[in-house]
């Protein structure tokens, strides 16, 4: 995967157009690949890490990756992969990208 986070430059597209690039990524081909099976589906343990190490590794070299990311920090999503990042690892990022940009105001 990516450097554990990396510096975050957002654009100024709107998230719409975000949205209309991560739609050309790697992962249309496959979007079962990204998030989890239906809610009332059960999915085991090595499964699931299988699944996800598969999905991460897909999003390393995804041409969009960047258009990603910037979408997934916009839009705080609340499952799935995006851009080789979990949801719960996105939170984190979102707080080190604000937490930075704090240190860098004062």
């Amino acid at each position: 995967m990516r450097a554990t986070f990396p510096h975050v430059a957002l654009s100024t597209l709107p998230v719409v157009d975000l949205l209309d690039l991560v739609g050309s990524g790697e992962c249309r081909y496959d979007p079962e690949l990204h998030n989890a099976p239906d809610v009332f589906e059960a999915e085991p343990v090595m499964e699931r890490l299988a699944r996800v190490d598969v999905a991460k590794e897909l999003c390393e070299a995804c041409p969009v990756w960047d258009a990603c990311l910037e979408y997934a920090l916009r839009t705080e999503p609340t499952s799935g992969i995006w851009a080789g990042y979990s949801h719960r690892e996105l939170a984190e990022l979102r707080r080190s990208v604000r937490s930075t940009a704090l240190d860098q105001a004062a």
